[in-house]
């Protein structure tokens, strides 16, 4: 077991108790906890969350900042600045992969940090599975 890196949307459904999280997901990020590991985010989810909100395709219960500090504060995770290697790796990704920024940059976390992504995003997943960053 290791420390993970969660996906925005698995962030956002882990504290919203949103039942699209696979219980294959649910049971690592539980294992991740109960062995001592940390739950990590990327800086870029804060930013998507904050953008989500402002865009009204996500609805929380608390004022975005309230919301997302007592969101880190519950979950324990830590927050991943970007650093000059996230981001210059984020731009010289291997493979092919959408051009989301968003998505490179959380990708490239995974990859620097050498720290397992966890996801459910299709088009993540399929850049997985072809051996460019960390399941």
């Amino acid at each position: 077991m290791t420390d993970l890196l969660l996906d925005t949307h698995i962030f956002i459904w882990l504290l919203t108790g949103n039942h699209n999280l696979t219980k294959e997901n649910l049971s690592l990020i539980e294992d991740c906890v109960n062995n001592g590991f940390r739950l990590c985010l990327s800086a870029i989810s804060i930013w998507e969350i904050a953008m989500l909100e402002k865009k009204n395709r996500i609805v929380l219960s608390l004022p975005v900042t309230k919301w997302i500090n007592k969101a880190l504060n519950k979950s324990s995770a830590k927050v991943i600045d970007l650093s000059v290697d996230i981001v210059v790796d984020s731009c010289n990704l291997p493979g092919t992969f959408h051009s989301d920024p968003a998505d490179r940059l959380i990708i490239a976390t995974s990859r620097v940090c050498n720290i397992p992504l966890v996801t459910q995003d299709s088009k993540i997943l399929g850049y997985i599975s072809q051996g460019f960053a960390i399941s």
